[in-house]
């Protein structure tokens, strides 16, 4: 398997992908999002030794071709199930590497995780708009969780 957690080694080429997802979302919705990166490499530095917010990257010939940031979240409360659930804060391959399937493996890593370490479910936002990911999400079984909506002041 090309999947390993991310480390140190890793930072500058998931900057490279993180980029590419922060012109998507700009390119969406420039009202929201600027040019730049969701992280900055001293964020990573932390983020990669913080075992409830793992990376991991698929690794061909010594690049990263793809990550998946987790997030392992564990939830309680009056009205709520007590329930672990995964939240993949974000998922990234190569634009030149798209169609190999390595998301699809990574979202597959992501599954196991969860069925070995007994998470319920496995949760994501995606931007409306971005409709590559939207099908993506669809063609792996994700079904709508809830609807986020605005009412833009102008």
């Amino acid at each position: 398997m090309n999947i390993i957690r991310a480390n140190k080694n890793h930072i500058d080429d998931i900057l490279k992908l993180l980029e590419e997802v922060s012109h998507v979302h700009h390119l969406i919705r420039p009202d929201i999002f600027n040019e730049g990166t969701k992280y900055n490499k001293d964020e990573l530095n932390i983020l990669i030794n913080n075992d409830k917010r793992p990376i991991y990257v698929y690794v061909e010939d010594n690049k990263v071709l793809g990550y998946i940031f987790l997030e392992l979240n564990e939830y309680s409360g009056n009205n709520l199930v007590s329930r672990k659930e995964i939240y993949i804060d974000d998922l990234c391959v190569d634009d030149t590497k798209r169609g190999l399937g390595i998301g699809k493996k990574l979202f597959e890593f992501a599954k196991d995780y969860a069925k070995e370490n007994n998470y319920s479910s496995i949760t994501l936002n995606v931007w409306e708009g971005n409709d590559n990911a939207i099908n993506f999400y669809k063609k792996l079984g994700m079904t709508p969780l809830k609807t986020y909506m605005e009412y833009k002041i102008k």
